[in-house]
């Protein structure tokens, strides 16, 4: 898997809402004017929210067969070390959730190491599947040498001398004795050296080819296999971990940045009602209707709501930072995709508890764990059964030289205890099975308490809503009594408190089930699904971006 980066474009997007000014959010409220004090923020569509920027949006270059791109070194815009082997990847400002899924894939490290990892488990085991295959070599030497010695010859000279003269004596009585013979013994002593200087230098080549074939290996090969490609399905299994904790962290933070622009909206909204309030106040004050205590309570209403709108700003600033950093950009993510609630009920848990079953990755990873253990087991038991090898070599030369033969060899003794080898094994395999009844049960208790969590979200939600309706008539009324004198400016800032309350608590409410539903289908080991409940949502909750 192809490393990408995010293109590094040194144009700042504009920060997000929350980094606007007040006119320019003030501008987007004026667009959703329609929504008045008996409209719910529940029934405003999307779409009756005007998008910022809406040309800015770009199409997200994704690479394709048809869409090819050479690969360069890229710099990271968060560390800013170079990554070999990687691509440029343009990413729109403008992202929805299934955008965001798509370059999450393609831009985070975390993947794209476990996608190393896996590759180098299944080189692996590719090397040893032909760690039985014939092995064939060629050897070529080339020599230099020198010799050099000094021999003692006295012992072969006097021999040499006894041999002579032991002849000649023979000799003498078989044929009559010749005068004044000379010592033959002496003369030939004399022609010997009592020691040699033995020297010589020279050059020698040599060339030949050889081949070992083990032809009965016991098992090991297979063992060895086995044990590589089992490992390599556990670091598959740990992928797709990783990538399901990714999906809900891209979801946490993707509808968390909602939920805080949300929040900024309603808080900008409350000062601008405020600001009426207080504006409203000051006129009352100069014309002797409230007193100056209602006139004071009415600026510091306005005060904590300037300041309350300012600290909300800053929250989303920060969760939009938050996305941003996931993606890997180097200007903020405005997210598309509203916070969402179904008013249908969700299926029985028990049909979650099998998807868990079948397609949760842990249980994939203990599967590849008890795989491992099997074929340590089975690598075990061959440890004294024997290794039969065919061997030959033979020279390259003119009259070569040549050996060819089997061999087969056992362990009688010593090295690692066999028994014991087996015991650990045995032990490992019973070990993964255990694991993988305990993180059933884990599972399933976990699917259970995410199910009810996602079905208490929904129901907070809607229980919510007369609350909303509620707040809303209040402020109203109380907005108007204030007008005619028959409320006070501390009673309009109550309805005002409350209404922001409930409107806030209901859009919590939807991201606490947003947030329950990834949990759920992370849970479920199928994150993407997710998807398909979004899309089948009848409950949209506004947003500030679109696409």
């Amino acid at each position: 898997m192809k490393f990408t980066l995010s293109s590094l474009s040194t144009a700042m997007i504009a920060t997000l809402v929350m980094g606007l000014t007040t006119p320019t959010v003030a501008e987007v409220k004026n667009k959703v004017a329609a929504e008045d004090s008996n409209t719910n923020i529940d029934n405003v569509k999307t779409s009756q929210i005007a998008s910022m920027n809406k040309s800015a949006v770009t199409e997200i270059s994704r690479p394709d067969s048809k869409n090819t791109h050479t690969l360069s070194t890229i710099t990271d815009p968060i560390t800013h070390k170079n990554i070999d082997n990687s691509y440029p990847l343009e990413v729109s400002s403008f992202l929805s959730l299934e955008q965001a899924q798509n370059i999450l894939l393609q831009v985070s490290p975390k993947l794209a190491a476990n996608q190393a990892a896996i590759a180098a488990s299944d080189y692996q085991t590719d090397a040893l599947k032909t760690i039985d295959n014939p092995f064939v070599f060629a050897q070529v030497s080339a020599s230099a040498y020198t010799l050099q010695e000094d021999i003692d010859l006295s012992n072969l000279k006097n021999g040499v001398i006894n041999g002579v003269n032991n002849v000649g004596a023979n000799v003498g009585d078989i044929i009559p004795s010749l005068p004044n013979l000379p010592n033959f013994g002496e003369l030939v002593g004399e022609r010997l050296p009592n020691s040699y200087d033995f020297k010589r230098s020279g050059t020698r080549t040599g060339a030949g080819v050889g081949v070992v074939w083990p032809v009965y290996t016991a098992g090991r090969t297979t063992a060895l296999t086995g044990l590589s490609d089992a490992r390599t399905q556990e670091a598959v299994a740990d992928s797709v971990l990783d990538k399901n904790e990714l999906y809900n962290t891209l979801t946490e933070r993707y509808f968390k940045a909602q939920l805080a622009i949300i929040a900024a909206y309603l808080r900008e909204d409350a000062y601008d009602t405020l600001q009426q309030t207080d504006h409203m106040a000051k006129r009352l004050f100069e014309e002797g209707f409230i007193s100056r205590v209602e006139r004071l309570e009415a600026q510091s209403a306005l005060a904590d709501a300037s300041s309350e709108a300012v600290n909300a700003n800053n929250d989303a600033r920060l969760a939009m930072i938050a996305l941003q950093r996931l993606l890997r950009t180097d200007y903020p993510i405005k997210p598309t995709t509203p916070l969402f609630v179904s008013s249908r009920q969700l299926p029985d848990v028990s049909y979650f508890q099998d998807l868990a079953l079948h397609h949760h990755p842990g249980l994939q990873k203990f599967a590849a764990k008890r795989a491992q253990a099997q074929h340590l087991h089975a690598l075990s038991d061959t440890g004294h059964k024997p290794t039969v090898m065919l061997y030959g070599y033979g020279e390259l030369e003119a009259k070569p030289s040549w050996v060819a033969g089997v061999s087969a060899s056992w362990k009688l003794w010593g090295g690692l205890d066999k028994t014991a080898l087996l015991a650990s094994s045995s032990a490992k395999i019973r070990q993964a099975d255990l694991s993988e009844i305990e993180l059933s049960d884990n599972l399933l208790l976990l699917v259970e308490k995410n199910w009810h969590d996602v079905n208490n979200a929904q129901s907070r939600y809607q229980a919510l809503q007369s609350n909303v309706d509620l707040a809303a008539e209040v402020l109203r009324l109380r907005r108007l009594g204030l007008q005619e004198g028959v409320n006070t400016t501390v009673d309009v800032v109550q309805a005002q408190t409350q209404y922001l309350k409930a409107r806030t608590e209901q859009a919590q409410a939807a991201n606490n089930y947003v947030q329950g539903l990834s949990a759920l289908m992370q849970s479920c080991g199928t994150p993407l699904a997710f998807n398909a409940y979004l899309n089948a949502a009848d409950i949209r909750l506004p947003t500030l971006y679109s696409e």
